[in-house]
């Protein structure tokens, strides 16, 4: 498994999220509790990007020692 290629396409999705976020928080016409509710699922879906690579490099480390035994 390519870790690096998964690590740097998921960068790629982390810089599309951060300007979604950009938008968000740069429209003034939204009140704070609106900005939230828009936040809320950007956050969410970066959580579970980064735990989902988490869950990759570790199944990946198990992998390799399964291999080195």
């Amino acid at each position: 498994m390519n870790i690096a290629f998964i690590e740097a396409k998921l960068q790629e999705i982390y810089s599309e999220l951060e300007k979604e976020v950009m938008v968000v928080l740069m429209n003034e016409s939204f009140d704070k509790k609106e900005t939230n509710l828009r936040m809320q699922p950007l956050k969410s879906t970066k959580k579970i990007l980064e735990n989902a690579l988490d869950s990759i490099k570790m199944v990946e480390k198990l992998a390799k020692e399964d291999l080195a035994k």
